[in-house]
C-alpha cells in the first residue's frame, strides 16, 4: 500500500535533488498505450531555452534514470554557456531498450510531452536515438533539433561532436606534452558508437595509434572494416592499456575509484557526459595523479553547437568554425586551472557560472 507518507518521501527526494543544483523543472512522462516512460529535466534557462538530447537506455531503476537526467541537464547548462550559445541546459531520458522497443507512436507521444513545455525545452539526439526518432517527435512539436538535412536540419550531430572532442584533445595534448600533434600518440577510445567511430577516423587520419572497445561486437566490426589500423580490445581491458590519452565515449562515470588505480594515461579527453563518477572526489583525484582532464561538457559541445545552428538557418561551415573554438577555450580553462591550482572541471564550472550569473544579474535572462 502506498501511503501519504511514502508519497511525501518520494516527492521530497526529487525536490531535494532539484534543490541541490538549482534545477528549474522536472517532468515525468508516462503513456500506457505506447509504453513510454520518460523524464525531462530543465536545469537552467537563464541564457535561453534548454536544448539537450534525449537518451534511450534500459535503466535498472527510475532512481537511476532520474540521477542520470539531472546530471546530464546540468552539464548541458555549462556546455552551452562555455560554447557561447544563447541556450540553457536540459535533457531527457526514455527508459527502454533502443534496439527492441522503439515505435513511431512512442516518440510521437514523447513529442507531445515536449510540446507541453511551451518551448522551454528543445530536444535532439543522444545515446540510443537517431534522426528517425527526431522526425517522429517533430510530428508533434517544433521544439526538436537534429533533423535530417532534407528537412532543413543539420542531420546527425555525431560527426561534429567528434570533431569538437578531437579539437579539445589536441588542446589537451598541447597542454600536457607541449605539442598538439597526435601522430605519435596512443589513444584508447571507450565506446564505438557514432561519436567514437568518427573520432577514431580523425585520429587514424592524424596517424595516432588507436585502441577501441565497445560492448557491441557489431559496432567494433564495422569500425575495424572502416579503419583497419585500429586495434580492438575487450571492454574491461581498456583501463589497463599503456596509452597517452584515454577517451571515454560511451556512458558516464568511467573515471572512478577502481579505474583511476588502473589508468596509465596522462590525458583524459572524451565525448561521454559525466565522466567523473563524483566530480568533487574524482576531479581532485585525477589532478593529484597528474592526469590532465579535459572537462567533458567543454570538449563535447560540437553536437549542441551544430544543433543550435538549426534555429536560425543551418550553416555547416559556421557550426564547424564555432566548434573549432573549443581548442582555445580548453587552453584558457587549463591555464585557469593551473593558475588557481584547482581541478580543470572546477575551472570550467566557474567560467560557465560567471557567464550565466552576469546575464542573470543584468536582468537579461530568457
Amino acid at each position: 500500500m502506498v501511503t501519504t507518507a511514502t508519497k511525501t518521501a518520494a516527492t521530497d527526494v526529487v525536490l531535494g535533488r532539484m534543490e541541490q543544483h538549482d534545477h528549474e523543472e522536472v517532468l515525468f512522462c508516462f503513456d500506457r498505450a505506447t509504453g513510454l516512460k520518460a523524464i525531462i529535466a530543465i536545469h537552467d534557462t537563464t541564457l535561453g531555452p534548454a536544448l539537450g538530447g534525449t537518451r534511450m537506455w534500459p535503466y535498472a531503476s527510475e532512481a537511476e534514470a532520474l540521477h542520470d537526467v539531472l546530471r546530464l541537464s546540468r552539464g548541458m547548462t555549462y556546455k552551452s554557456a562555455l560554447a557561447g550559445l544563447d541556450l540553457g541546459g536540459g535533457k531527457a531520458v526514455i527508459i527502454g531498450d533502443a534496439r527492441t522497443q522503439k515505435t513511431e507512436a512512442m516518440f510521437r507521444r514523447f513529442g507531445q510531452f515536449v510540446e507541453s513545455l511551451n518551448g522551454r525545452y528543445i530536444t535532439a539526439e543522444d545515446v540510443g536515438m537517431s534522426t528517425t526518432e527526431m522526425v517522429n517527435i517533430r510530428k508533434e512539436t517544433r521544439n526538436v533539433a537534429g533533423l535530417p538535412e532534407e528537412m532543413g536540419g543539420s542531420g546527425d550531430p555525431s560527426p561534429v561532436t567528434a570533431y569538437g572532442v578531437y579539437c579539445g584533445m589536441k588542446a589537451a595534448a598541447k597542454q600536457a606534452y607541449g605539442s598538439d600533434v597526435l601522430s605519435s600518440r596512443k589513444v584508447s577510445i571507450q565506446g564505438g558508437g557514432n561519436v567514437g567511430r568518427y573520432l577514431a577516423g580523425y585520429l587514424v587520419k592524424d596517424g595516432a595509434k588507436v585502441f577501441i572497445t565497445d560492448i557491441h561486437d557489431d559496432k567494433l566490426a564495422a569500425i575495424k572494416a572502416e579503419h583497419p589500423a585500429v586495434t580492438l580490445v575487450k571492454p574491461d581491458e581498456v583501463y589497463d592499456l599503456d596509452v597517452d590519452i584515454y577517451s571515454p565515449c560511451a556512458l558516464g562515470a568511467t573515471v572512478n575509484d577502481d579505474t583511476l588505480k588502473r589508468l596509465k594515461c596522462s590525458v583524459i579527453a572524451g565525448a561521454a557526459n559525466n565522466q567523473l563518477a563524483d566530480e568533487s572526489v574524482h576531479g581532485k583525484a585525477v589532478m593529484k595523479k597528474g592526469i590532465l582532464y579535459a572537462p567533458d561538457f567543454l570538449i563535447n559541445a560540437g553536437g549542441i553547437i551544430n544543433c543550435a545552428w538549426e534555429r536560425n538557418g543551418y550553416n555547416r561551415k559556421a557550426a564547424l568554425g564555432q566548434t573549432e573554438a573549443i581548442y582555445d577555450t580548453a587552453l584558457r580553462i587549463f591555464k585557469a586551472s593551473a593558475d588557481l591550482d584547482i581541478p580543470t572541471y572546477l575551472a570550467a564550472n566557474q567560467a560557465a557560472e560567471h557567464r550565466i550569473s552576469g546575464i542573470r544579474e543584468a536582468g537579461l535572462r530568457f
